[in-house]
């Protein structure tokens, strides 16, 4: 699922004495303290796999009980459907990833939305301290997070309309962004949630 090296690489810059395991193994995902999902690339790929490893019920778990961190695909697998592939996501959160529209209709604007962008703080969270309310960080995507309850939006951003770009609620937050590449505001971000306790 694409940038776990580079998640797992950043994790350990802000927490070395944590131990940080990238896996599958439903067994290790159940023993973990606290679960991070990265993902770059289709939705219907990381939902295959998924299921494939046997990592689903496992994730579904955690979901449900560990302080959870979903990155790009790891954010986007927990709304109901994706467009992507017309997929079926965990259906942990109501709502939709819809593609963005056509280039076209976005005033010339380039798919997918890649690069630095500012993120809007749309409510105050743990993991947004000591991150200024309008920091940028770094995107790659061509779906994006439509939450049915605008209450989940932690965070919006705009690409030729404005979207929710992080999700929030009880002991989960998600983001669109790659905080593992969005330097010190990325960073921090990691840094917070390693510590979180929601």
């Amino acid at each position: 699922m694409g940038n776990l090296r580079s998640v797992s690489k950043a994790l350990e810059h802000v927490a070395p004495e944590a131990e940080v395991l990238v896996t599958a193994e439903p067994e290790l995902i159940r023993a973990a303290e606290r679960v991070v999902v990265p993902g770059q690339g289709a939705l219907p790929d990381c939902m295959r796999s998924l299921t494939e490893s046997g990592a689903r019920e496992a994730v579904l778990e955690a979901l449900a009980t560990k302080p959870y961190l979903g990155i790009c695909l790891g954010l986007q697998m927990l709304f109901e459907h994706g467009e992507e592939g017309d997929t079926r996501g965990l259906g942990v959160l109501g709502g939709q990833v819809p593609r963005f529209a056509q280039a076209g209709e976005m005033s010339g604007l380039k798919i997918p939305h890649m690069g630095w962008n500012e993120v809007l703080q749309d409510k105050p969270h743990a993991l947004w301290a000591g991150i200024g309310a309008r920091s940028r960080f770094y995107f790659v995507h061509s779906y994006y997070p439509a939450p049915a309850d605008r209450a989940l939006s932690a965070a919006s951003c705009v690409y030729g309309a404005p979207f929710t770009c992080a999700v929030a609620r009880d002991n989960i937050f998600a983001v669109q962004f790659h905080p593992e590449k969005s330097q010190s505001s990325g960073l921090q971000l990691l840094s917070n949630f390693i510590r979180w306790r929601p």
